[in-house]
């Protein structure tokens, strides 16, 4: 286990150097001057820009620039912004908010879409598999912004059931609403694997040998079929988790919640590139380690599996 462990963690380097140099680049070979769009349209002397840029090391090679950006991250640093502000400090008090937000919205694509998906596996081809396909092709056809918006309207405005904007509420009265539209999407493929997985494994010659044995069929569903098929939902989740923090802008943004979402598309609008690839760091790191738990799981979820 410990040298499987290691070797992901060594696999994870050069995914994480070539993801952050690909947004370190996007980023700062945008156009325009961010010294400049600082002061807006006023105009800056020369003398304040060269200073500045100095500062900031824009008149270096991007890949010196990156290498001082990686530099700093080694000694945990995550740059600074235009105006003097650590990044760290910007981000710190945000991650919380969009934190809250993405477990929200994996626990309800977890509980709701298993839920959902063992109800249309055992039911294949019956009423119930043909909501559950209906109803999740439909939440992959609207765009979020239109359910969350008619969301907002529905459930916060008219029948006033969830807080309609702001965290305010605390956690998780004021992330329910937000936290079901963000994992709306993820909802219906997490029940569309359940359910197709379930459907499979029942069909399987060791599910029929077990119900041949006398066991109960909680027992041969739960511990045997669905069990089985377990292991993509798994992986589709830990995926998804950092999908959820970084595709939190939009909903963020019609439930105005203050977290990293809001910060980096603001920071985009202004041209503050320090700001923006710090975020995508975190996100980064948080991605590959979610990604590893998932793998640790799998032996849970399959004893066959072996870590070598």
């Amino acid at each position: 286990m410990r040298r499987y462990v290691l070797r992901r963690l060594l696999q994870a380097v050069p995914v994480f150097v070539g993801t952050t140099l690909l947004v370190y680049a996007m980023v700062f070979a945008l156009p325009g001057d961010p010294i400049q769009a600082l002061a807006g349209d006023k105009p800056v002397p020369e003398s304040v820009l060269r200073t500045m840029r100095d500062r900031y090391n824009l008149d270096d090679p991007l890949p010196l620039q990156y290498g001082e950006y990686m530099w700093g991250l080694l000694h945990g640093r995550l740059g600074e912004n235009y105006d003097g502000r650590q990044v760290a400090e910007m981000l710190g008090g945000r991650w919380t908010v969009t934190a809250l937000l993405a477990v929200t919205a994996w626990l309800f694509e977890l509980a709701v879409g298993v839920a959902l998906g063992v109800w249309a596996g055992l039911r294949r081809g019956r009423l119930a598999d043909t909501l559950v396909l209906g109803g999740t092709t439909l939440l992959i056809a609207v765009p979020v912004f239109v359910l969350g918006s008619a969301a907002q309207a529905l459930f916060g405005l008219r029948w006033q059931i969830f807080p309609t904007a702001g965290a305010d509420a605390g956690w998780p009265v004021g992330y329910l609403l937000p936290g079901m539209v963000l994992g709306s999407l993820g909802l219906s493929y997490v029940a569309r694997l359940t359910r197709t997985g379930l459907a499979e494994n029942l069909r399987a010659d060791y599910v029929r040998t077990a119900t041949a044995k006398g066991l109960s069929r909680v027992r041969v569903v739960g511990r045997h079929a669905l069990r089985n098929s377990l292991i993509p939902v798994v992986t589709y989740l830990g995926v998804d988790f950092g999908n959820l923090m970084g595709g939190a802008i939009v909903t963020e943004g019609i439930f105005n919640l203050p977290g990293i979402g809001q910060q980096v598309f603001q920071s985009i609008q202004l041209k503050e590139g320090p700001v923006v690839v710090g975020a995508v760091t975190v996100m980064v790191l948080i991605f590959l380690l979610v990604n590893l738990a998932v793998d640790l799981l799998y032996g849970l979820l399959d004893p066959r599996i072996r870590y070598r």
